[in-house]
């Protein structure tokens, strides 16, 4: 059951008018009270013919025309608004239930506590088999105010209840770290002009976007403003930036101005301030178009900042900084994927917005690895290779399931809910982008004298796991990814044993896949050789070192002093 507060209005007239309208599209059926205050004396509108909506509303706005008048300053925000909606597949409830319903709601916002004489007037309306409107005026029969604060948190509370009590769906409690819902004029808007999202919908994506391609908050203006979205940035009188709010280009109001939006009001982690500590988490002298000498890609580097997530959760701050770092990791990999995969990894980052924050305070600076990967890929100028790819949406795939268990041992529902769907995301472009490698993979299985060898190592290697893994279908690409590697001085049992240790593998629904891709980061260059080390830093160290003739001339007569001594004792 969902309850949504709606911004305080002045016209108790006007929003009975449209509680008994037909609706905007006609969905208003039979309107008529259900519930009503304790001194409801009036007709109802919806079952007397000879009731009128202005009479209703000069009865429940009485206590408000006293208030004016005894006192020179008016009230204005006296409109108290709430739908309550019942989910889809809820059962129907009586005008009886609904009632009830409405009752405890006032209760609990302090709007007509149990008991209460003197409290503010009320209706509730239905028009509808799932949702009622609870209309109230919030000054009291004695002329003072109810205590509203904190009111979207009480009727959230009285829902939970409520949906326990009624046997109706169970919703998980909000703990405000959620993106604004769209309101419905805004909804409305985005239909008329033939928008998917809605606006605040639409910029939240815009701004998700540029983070990973951004190293302060100047340069996050400057890429929103050259990415086609009007900013408003608020400045102090030295010329920082203080706060910024941000438009779609055609989204305008009444007067033809364009709307704006602050960014801590599209979504709580998008405020200056938390944008401003997480881009300072990195470092600016390191720009990521500057690394030229990495030994890696940008998508093996991102794999391997992955693989440290994990032992990186025992401090809450660290998590919760690590999670949104991957979130930002997410963002660049969907961006800079094939063609063919990013829609279902743009749906994965999408998802994982709201898996990103909680209250849980983040040490911005302890996921810099993991934030630097995600920008070392928004501005790497190539895609990743197959194996590159397969390597780091398992990773991807992995870290997601670590986050949501995080989020769960912290009864974060909202976020561990979040962090499921993305799973599913995540699995689903893993699965469609791993096919080809698999192909190739299985196309030229090694010999069946190796093929036992490898199995061996397996046994010895992963014992808990290797007969379901010798089961799997695809256990002879495994085989042929341990050949490759062994080729290149690599020893299998070491690379499964490895694999193995960087992800529990009970609830590996594929646990092959995940080995294969494991061994593909990590045996994909040559095995040192140890022999060829210890020769070339021989060489080296006698390269370095001063020849008999190169010495100066001071030495060359007095010799080094341990030759003086051995002089001295001839």
């Amino acid at each position: 059951m969902i309850a949504a507060i709606k911004p305080a209005g002045s016209n108790t007239r006007g929003l009975l008018a449209y509680l008994y309208g037909p609706g905007r599209h006609d969905e208003h059926l039979d309107p008529h009270i259900v519930a009503g205050f304790a001194m409801l004396g009036m007709p109802d509108p919806g079952r007397d013919e000879d009731a009128t909506l202005t009479e209703l509303a000069r009865y429940l706005d009485e206590p408000v025309r006293l208030r004016n008048n005894e006192f020179g300053k008016k009230v204005t925000d006296h409109v108290w608004h709430c739908p309550v909606r019942a989910a889809p597949e809820d059962r129907y409830l009586s005008d009886a239930e609904w009632g009830e319903i409405a009752q405890r709601i006032v209760e609990a916002v302090g709007i007509a506590p149990a008991g209460d004489d003197l409290a503010c007037r009320w209706i509730a309306v239905r028009h509808a088999d799932d949702h009622i409107h609870i209309l109230a005026t919030t000054v009291r029969e004695d002329g003072r105010r109810p205590k509203l604060h904190d009111s979207g948190l009480r009727v959230g509370d009285a829902c939970r209840e409520i949906e326990k009590d009624y046997g109706l769906r169970r919703l998980t409690k909000g703990d405000r770290t959620g993106a604004r819902r769209p309101t419905q004029a805004e909804m409305h808007k985005a239909e008329r002009l033939g928008w998917e999202q809605t606006s605040p919908e639409w910029l939240q994506d815009r701004i998700r976007a540029a983070i990973p391609h951004v190293t302060n908050a100047e340069e996050f203006i400057a890429y929103l403003e050259a990415d086609g979205i009007e900013v408003k940035a608020r400045r102090g009188p030295s010329g920082d930036l203080l706060g910024y709010a941000v438009g779609r280009p055609g989204d305008l109001n009444e007067d033809d101005e364009q709307i704006f939006h602050p960014g801590g009001k599209i979504a709580p982690d998008l405020s200056l301030p938390k944008i401003k500590a997480r881009l300072e988490s990195g470092q600016p002298e390191e720009h990521p178009t500057a690394r030229r000498n990495c030994p890696t890609t940008p998508w093996h580097q991102a794999t391997d900042a992955l693989d440290t997530l994990h032992t990186d959760l025992a401090d809450d701050t660290h998590a919760q900084a690590h999670i949104a770092a991957l979130g930002e990791l997410l963002e660049a990999t969907a961006q800079k994927a094939p063609a063919n995969l990013r829609a279902e990894l743009q749906a994965a980052s999408k998802a994982f917005a709201r898996a990103q924050h909680s209250r849980i305070r983040a040490e911005d600076r302890a996921a810099h690895a993991l934030r630097s990967a995600a920008r070392d890929i928004a501005h790497t100028a190539t895609g990743p290779d197959g194996s590159a790819l397969a390597a780091l949406l398992a990773a991807l795939v992995w870290a997601t399931i670590v986050a949501e268990r995080w989020h769960e041992a912290k009864n974060h529902a909202h976020q561990a809910d979040a962090a499921r769907q993305t799973i599913q995301h995540l699995q689903t472009t893993a699965d469609r982008a791993f096919a080809a490698t698999l192909a190739e993979l299985a196309a030229r299985p090694p010999r069946d004298q190796a093929r036992r060898v490898f199995a061996n190592d397996l046994r010895t290697a992963v014992p808990d796991h290797a007969e379901r893994i010798l089961a799997d279908p695809a256990w002879p690409a495994l085989a042929t990814v341990l050949a490759d590697a062994e080729a290149r001085g690599h020893q299998p049992h070491q690379l499964l044993k490895e694999a193995a240790a960087q992800r529990e593998l009970t609830t590996a629904c594929q646990p092959a896949r995940v080995l294969i891709t494991r061994i593909q980061h990590t045996g994909r260059n040559p095995a040192p050789n140890r022999r060829a080390e210890a020769a070339r830093r021989r060489s080296a160290i006698a390269a370095s070192t001063p020849t008999q003739q190169n010495r100066s001339p001071q030495l060359s007569v007095a010799g080094t002093p341990t030759e003086q001594q051995h002089r001295k004792h001839r």
